[in-house]
């Protein structure tokens, strides 16, 4: 599974994706109004984006799902499932695109029911409550055939109490599976910590509740059955300015842009490659550090970083090596499988794809 990023069709138009690696991948994203209709980031282009990756995605047998909401995007979830009449209005309006757009699933990618997730978002303590009713009515409405998912947090949904819930077995009834994200645990503002812990092998972590271990064991705890969890995976890093050899002593770190200019220092796996910081090697890795920059190992988290002296600058990402096992991992505790984030992070030649689908299918 994958996600597409509508603003990333001139960089990898949908056509050109290998989808022989993919079951699923969901177009990010539509957003929900004020009126609880649905928007677009670009309501000029992205709707013939989204029929294009459809068309692509189903003459090779692959299965796409419109992703609602993200980062930016949730607003107005929460009065959009507050009230019946307004749940009744949303699932419409989700209904008439689902049919519309010929799509197989719907992803609800709210962040977060009972927290305010971006700055701005609306929040109610009642948010999960009303949230479940929605996925019931959402249900109900699309054919028997139609997939639901949700991506969630490490921990699950919020309580009216502000504090995880510890049962929310009743959303296994209504979502066919929960996406974890389990990635951006440490960005490039913050501290050079992994930025998708596989574990806290160290025990050191000030976040953890935030890797693959942890977050699966909180889902499952709380009732979710192995089969109906999927572990996000990322294919991105982050470019800090730091003077640490290693990421343990988790020290305060500033933006850079000497390696890359993206927004927030967040850099996909295939910059890293195209921009000189990695290089395809026989590293059992397939990846090398390059142009100053050495490859390091994180024994706490089972992430790659690379760090170069002379810029003073150190990446957190991963590669091949630290996506396996994290695949690996889902595939032996039973998870329904992985979706990475995002397919126009990897390389053109399939790099990340090939080793996460391998790991899957293979012994």
């Amino acid at each position: 599974m994958t996600y597409y990023p509508a603003w990333s069709v001139s960089r990898l138009p949908p056509e050109n994706i290998d989808f022989n690696y993919l079951h699923w991948v969901d177009f990010a994203f539509a957003m929900p109004t004020a009126d609880f209709t649905l928007t677009w980031g670009d309501p000029a282009a992205d709707p013939a984006v989204l029929q294009r990756l459809v068309a692509a995605a189903h003459s090779h047998g692959t299965k796409v799902k419109l992703s609602i909401g993200g980062w930016t995007g949730s607003m107005f979830f929460s009065p959009a499932v507050a009230t019946d009449t307004s749940r009744h209005t949303f699932v419409s309006n989700l209904v008439t695109v689902f049919h519309k757009y010929d799509l197989d699933g719907i992803d609800i990618d709210w962040e977060y029911p009972g927290r305010e997730g971006n700055p701005g978002n609306l929040k109610s303590p009642d948010d999960t409550v009303n949230f479940l009713a929605f996925l019931q009515l959402l249900k109900s409405s699309l054919p028997p055939t139609a997939k639901i998912s949700a991506a969630a947090s490490p921990v699950p949904f919020m309580g009216s109490n502000g504090e995880p819930l510890k049962d929310v077995s009743p959303f296994a009834s209504v979502l066919d599976w929960i996406l974890i994200m389990n990635y951006d645990t440490w960005s490039a503002s913050a501290n050079p910590g992994p930025n998708a812990p596989l574990f806290d092998g160290c025990k050191n972590s000030s976040q953890p509740e935030s890797s693959a271990l942890a977050s699966f064991g909180a889902w499952t705890s709380a009732g979710i059955p192995p089969s109906q969890l999927v572990l996000g995976l990322p294919a991105y890093g982050y470019v800090s300015r730091s003077s640490n050899d290693g990421l343990r002593t988790r020290q305060d770190t500033h933006n850079s842009s000497v390696l890359v200019a993206h927004e927030g220092s967040q850099a996909l796996f295939r910059d890293l490659l195209y921009e000189g910081a990695l290089v395809q090697s026989a590293h059992p890795a397939g990846f090398e550090g390059a142009g100053g920059f050495e490859r390091e190992w994180d024994d706490c988290s089972s992430t790659p970083f690379l760090r170069s002296m002379d810029t003073g600058q150190l990446v957190t990402y991963d590669d091949p090596e630290s996506l396996v096992m994290k695949s690996r991992f889902a595939k032996d505790v039973g998870m329904m499988g992985v979706n990475i984030w995002s397919v126009d992070g990897d390389t053109s030649d399939w790099h990340l794809l090939a080793a996460i689908h391998g790991s899957m299918y293979t012994e």
